[in-house]
């Protein structure tokens, strides 16, 4: 009897025991299970954080040669409470360093010929101007970024004398420009020189932590290899959370150096259209491919204007004629975020000396209206807000697809159902989405809108509504 008590307990324990290790081999296959299924899961693109402050923003590009009659940062300090007033939020300051004399262009030179990295060009002002210039800007909840030119120097940089290895000499061994380029006025530097990135890098560190800028606009960008970026945002973002704008429109330069690059493209299209080399449809393509092929959160700048456009390919009147309005809407609703260029606000209707001293003219005019009434808009509704903070575009197909181009954005409570007119007729359209059903109010009439599923509406030429969620 004790015989089979004992061999009962035995079994018992025996059962016991390969329950648990039954359970305890479960618990590790899923443990394998989840180990091998990590590397399937979807991780962000972007691995910077973007400064909390540039959710909502809009970015300006100040000309200081031009923009007063002194040519100064004091004198530019005075505007601030005008641009404040038209809704911009982030400064994007045109190179503020002395600009080299041998090779120069013309007689003041281009702001691109850098010859100190660590100086004021004295035209503008002192590094104590600059200072004031930054503090007022913040006081007024702006912030002011700095144009940098690292790909390149002015031929007299001191740097030439004391450190000639850090640039590329051509097959004579001679300093070069650029190559291939006509930029006789400067100087290549050599990214292949870990002392040279170095200097880069602390001049970077420089202006952050000596006149509080709050980032930087990378002159082509991408002539300048990445991993040379993603290093100076890490040490960069180590003093103060900062915005990096890189001209240049590649992908990865936003996963771990930039929050926003150049929208080239949608400028580029919008200009087709517009000059008749193209129908509207080609604006819904656009959005087709740069949508899916852009990662989330990467921010785009969206312009009809900037100093190179301006400066080398006529006025924003010469190149969208009366696509132009239409054409501000699109890149001021669409995600991305709106850049306006000094005097575009006051009708800038003159191509702008680039080397020679050509001051803006400052008049009231209608586009600078339309520019606070859209920044008020994407300040106010969540949905066109930057990167994640705002909705996606939502395409919207119409009856009229090779003239109106139509789309919605949605983020939390706030939508909106945008339409523009990119064709010289007008356009009578139902749309097959069930997304823009609602009730709005069209921001620039205020007039009450109920859309539904037949809702059928008529656009003339050029024209454009933007349709708010009530």
């Amino acid at each position: 009897m004790k015989t089979i008590k004992k061999l009962g307990t035995t079994l018992c324990a025996l059962a016991a025991l390969s329950a648990c290790q039954t359970t305890e081999n479960k618990a590790n296959n899923q443990a394998t299970t989840q180990a091998k299924m990590e590397q399937y899961q979807p991780k962000p693109y972007v691995e910077i954080q973007h400064p909390e402050w540039s959710k909502s923003a809009t970015i300006y590009e100040v000309n200081i040669r031009q923009y007063t009659k002194e040519g100064t940062f004091n004198a530019f300090a005075e505007h601030l409470p005008r641009l404040k007033g038209l809704g911009v939020d982030i400064l994007w300051l045109m190179p503020i360093h002395p600009i080299g004399e041998k090779n120069r262009k013309g007689g003041r030179g281009s702001y691109y010929a850098v010859k100190d990295y660590q100086a004021v060009n004295p035209e503008f002002g002192t590094l104590d101007d600059l200072k004031s210039l930054v503090n007022q800007a913040h006081e007024m909840g702006m912030y002011v970024i700095l144009d940098w030119v690292a790909n390149h120097s002015a031929w007299d940089n001191p740097l030439t004398e004391t450190n000639p290895e850090w640039y590329t000499k051509d097959h004579n061994g001679n300093f070069q420009p650029t190559p291939w380029w006509d930029w006789s006025d400067i100087i290549d530097f050599d990214y292949e020189n870990p002392e040279m990135r170095k200097y880069m890098t602390e001049s970077l560190l420089y202006w952050v932590k000596e006149a509080n800028i709050d980032g930087y606009r990378a002159d082509v960008a991408g002539f300048i290899p990445t991993d040379f970026w993603d290093n100076a945002r890490k040490e960069l973002d180590q003093i103060k959370p900062v915005f990096m704008l890189a001209e240049w429109d590649a992908r990865d330069l936003h996963k771990k150096a930039f929050d926003m690059t150049y929208n080239w493209g949608l400028h580029d299209v919008m200009h087709d259209v517009a000059t008749g080399k193209k129908d509207g449809g080609a604006i819904y393509h656009f959005f087709a491919h740069s949508l899916s092929a852009w990662p989330d959160n990467a921010i785009t700048m969206n312009f009809v204007d900037n100093h190179d456009k301006n400066s080398w390919e006529k006025t924003m009147f010469d190149r969208f004629g009366p696509y132009l309005h239409a054409s501000i809407v699109l890149t001021a609703t669409a995600e991305g975020m709106p850049l306006l260029y000094s005097g575009q606000e006051a009708g800038l209707d003159k191509v702008l000396a680039f080397f020679e001293k050509d001051e803006i003219e400052w008049r009231e005019h209608p586009i600078g209206d339309m520019y606070k009434s859209l920044f008020t808009l994407k300040h106010q509704n969540q949905a066109l807000w930057n990167g994640n903070w705002g909705g996606k575009m939502i395409p919207v197909p119409n009856t009229a697809p090779k003239a109106l181009f139509s789309f919605a954005r949605q983020k939390n409570e706030d939508k909106v159902f945008v339409v523009i007119n990119f064709s010289d007729k007008t356009q009578t359209a139902t749309f097959n989405e069930n997304i823009q059903w609602g009730n709005y109010t069209e921001w620039f009439t205020q007039q009450p809108q109920v859309i539904e599923e037949q809702t059928a509406l008529t656009i003339e030429p050029y024209g454009y509504r933007i349709f708010v969620k009530t």
